[in-house]
């Protein structure tokens, strides 16, 4: 079994920007690195990472450069419902409105430009199974 040292997680983007702008608008990261076919963004607190990079890039193989379908990327925040705001007024495809789910998450669902799932999700305070 080999020891994880770190998790990235890549989202492939047809368009670098506004990738970017949807995930530095939502959350607290940082460009920590930024070209033409990679943009790697960093929490302020530097412990997580989130790659955007072009989809069509020749490191991606072919059969991985469709949009993507069978999986979401979940964001665990304080509070779900203050991120519903900014989707609203930078005119982010709102899947879902805030909810309170059965397993004791507040979830919001947004869909990123690329077609990406995100689930942000905070937990309900108080709840018990």
């Amino acid at each position: 079994m080999a020891t994880l040292n770190r998790l990235l997680t890549n989202i492939c983007s047809n368009n670098l920007t506004a990738s970017k702008n949807f995930y530095t608008k939502l959350f607290d990261f940082n460009v920590d690195f930024e070209s033409d076919w990679f943009i790697h963004l960093i929490s302020k607190d530097k412990k997580l990472e989130l790659g955007i990079i072009d989809r069509s890039n020749e490191i991606v193989p072919k059969e991985f450069q469709n949009k993507p379908q069978g999986f979401y990327v979940t964001f665990v925040v304080e509070n779900a419902d203050a991120l519903l705001p900014i989707a609203k007024s930078e005119k982010f495809e709102i899947v879902n409105k805030p909810m309170d789910t059965f397993y004791g998450q507040r979830r919001l669902l947004l869909k990123d430009p690329d077609g990406t799932l995100v689930d942000i999700s905070s937990p309900i305070k108080d709840f018990k199974f």
